[in-house]
């Protein structure tokens, strides 16, 4: 815990060796150095003259709790242009309306041309009211500012470099949050193709170069480039095709097409994408993201740090796998072929993959015994847990005898009429059972819900995403594995999907154009969590349950033990195991009630 002017709050230990940017976003909450580069469009309001007050306080307010977690944060600022226009201008204004009223006797304001305003006049003009602005609002989290001011040829001289170096490290020690801006004022006009010439060179021709070029000399371990698009998309934002890249490689730009730069400010998004890419090379990581919406621009800036989906991520590692989007889609692809299927053909699946868990018996125990190896070794699983990661013999030949009588039943699960209504003569009104869509079904430590589940599915004729916890990651790859298998039968092996990426639950609850329901299985906090996280998508929730037995007076004395014994004793661990025996009180002291007591002590119970 530290201090700051009475104030306490909490400090996070980050430490991180520099020279090799974060492979995935979820190591990105470990970032220590950090710079935000806000574009024009993002501090500027939609008029072009001033700026946007309300998101630059919020974006002041993010900056600060982080710096207040022990982080070391630096600013890249746009808008000293906008504010010094809307200065001159009012100035303009003003003297011509004092010249006019003196010279017409009126004043004739709405004939007044305002002229066209030189930009390094506006950047001087409105430099020094940027900054009192920003000194204003971080003071409300008793956090001092700084304002530098560089030019390109400030990285070209070796002993500027130096000094500018030194004067930001000076400042992150006593924790101020340094503005950086290029000096509009003074800077010279960008000399054309010098942008990006190998790792040691960029030119500083705009915010966004001086950004990335600011991040790789003070080693900085994540850069967030705020502008006012979602991120990068493979095409123009706002063509019908367009799709926002989650993750972005380098090599990838041959299958992007650039559109138009923003409507303010030097660069458009292919000049964010080579700052970008320049300073991935140099080690720093980056995200682009829109710090104008207002649902998310609140808290843009966190939940990247959080290492939430957010933007696009750039990254060095691609994953040898699919993304998840692209599993997605293939599952929604697949179920429509497996919901076109004949009954008998999807109850042909359900029975092969019944014969699989008993043929390949070995090879899943073999692969569940690494789990429960490596969940023992780090001691993360108490031991309820534990027994419901565990398979066996038994506990497979159980499920497959249950996946047989799914197959048995699934005749009519799709295409079933349930309701049938005469509306006139030669006009009837069906209501017939379909899929559903895509199923995402998010469950914790029991690989043996991964093949109930996809039979399910299958039966249904419904696509499935499948996302089960870490330490049963063996077995649910050996599962799954043999679930498309039997779904190879007739051609639809990609209607089942196991999601083995580093995805967070909470970014998998936002895809709601490509899932259709979320069914969580597991505990109540698991359930609670997912009806929370989840953005546009109904989730089949559950409540806790009442596992209760209650034994009459008039119960059959041959049934009561042995139905005790089965829902307390035969599997303790599982989720539906007795929890609360309820005994009529004529039955106390009766040679029943002793039977059942002496049976539950010599089962431990």
């Amino acid at each position: 815990i530290r201090c700051w002017s009475n104030i306490p709050f909490i400090t996070v230990p980050l430490s991180r060796a520099h020279g090799k940017s974060f492979a995935h976003r979820s190591e990105l909450k470990h970032a220590k150095r950090i710079v935000v580069k806000l574009g024009s469009a993002v501090v500027t309001r939609g008029d072009e003259c001033g700026l946007a007050l309300g998101r630059l306080a919020s974006i002041v307010e993010q900056v600060s709790m982080l710096q207040n977690q022990g982080r070391e944060m630096m600013i890249v600022t746009s808008g000293a242009v906008a504010f010094g226009k809307q200065r001159l201008r009012h100035e303009i204004l003003l003297s011509q309306s004092v010249r006019q009223a003196l010279h017409s006797g009126q004043s004739q304001l709405k004939d007044m041309a305002i002229p066209v305003l030189e930009a390094r006049a506006c950047a001087a003009a409105g430099q020094s009211g940027l900054m009192a602005l920003y000194e204003a609002m971080f003071t409300q989290y008793s956090i001092c500012a700084a304002q530098i001011l560089v030019t390109n040829l400030d990285f070209h001289d070796e002993q500027k470099r130096r000094n500018l170096n030194g004067t930001l490290h000076e400042l992150l020690r006593m924790n101020i949050v340094p503005i950086i801006n290029t000096n509009d004022a003074v800077v010279p006009p960008p000399e054309p193709n010098s942008d990006l010439q190998g790792v040691n060179v960029i030119s500083v021709k705009d915010n966004d170069s001086l950004a990335a070029r600011l991040a790789v000399e003070m080693k900085t371990d994540l850069l967030i480039v705020l502008s006012d698009v979602e991120g990068l998309f493979d095409s123009p934002p706002g063509s019908d095709d367009a799709k926002l890249i989650d993750i972005f490689y380098p090599g990838d730009q041959q299958s992007v097409t650039f559109g138009t730069k923003s409507r303010v400010g030097m660069g458009g998004m292919e000049a964010k994408v080579k700052a970008a890419l320049w300073a991935l090379q140099g080690g720093t990581s980056v995200v682009i993201a829109n710090g104008t919406h207002p649902k998310i621009s609140g808290h843009v800036i966190t939940d990247i740090v959080e290492g939430k989906k957010v933007g696009t991520f750039f990254s060095e590692v691609k994953p040898a796998g699919p993304t998840v989007e692209q599993q997605a889609e293939m599952a929604r692809a697949g179920g429509r072929t497996l919901a076109a299927l004949q009954p008998e053909q999807r109850a042909e699946i359900i029975y092969r993959l019944a014969d699989l868990l008993t043929d390949q018996r070995e090879e899943i125990l073999l692969a569940n015994k690494k789990d429960l190896e490596e969940a023992e070794n780090k001691g993360r699983l108490a031991l309820p847990l534990l027994k419901r990661l565990s398979l066996s013999t038994s506990k497979l030949n159980s499920l497959a005898i249950g996946l047989r009588q799914i197959a048995a039943s699934s005749q009519d699960s799709v295409g079933r009429v349930i309701r049938r209504t005469r509306i006139a003569k030669d006009l009837d009104l069906e209501q017939v059972t379909v899929p559903i869509g895509v199923l995402l079904v998010i469950f914790e430590s029991r690989p043996d819900c991964l093949p109930q589940v996809s039979a399910l599915a299958i039966a249904s004729g419904n696509g499935l995403l499948l996302k089960g916890g870490k330490e049963a990651a063996h077995s649910n790859q050996i599962l799954h594995h043999l679930t498309q298998e039997a779904l190879s039968i007739h051609g639809v092996r990609d209607a089942m999907q196991l999601v083995n990426t580093r995805e967070e639950v909470e970014d998998l609850c936002r895809l709601d154009k490509l899932i259709d329901l979320i069914i969580p299985r597991g505990s109540s906090q698991l359930v609670r969590n997912i009806q929370k996280a989840a953005k546009g998508i109904p989730v089949m929730g559950h409540s806790e349950g009442i596992c209760h037995v209650y034994v009459d007076t008039d119960a059959s004395v041959e049934k009561v033990t042995r139905i005790i014994r089965d829902s307390k004793c035969e599997y303790p661990a599982a989720c539906n195991a007795l929890e609360t025996l309820l005994i009529h009180r004529d039955l106390l002291r009766t040679p029943l009630f002793d039977q059942i007591i002496d049976m539950l002590r010599v089962e431990q119970v």
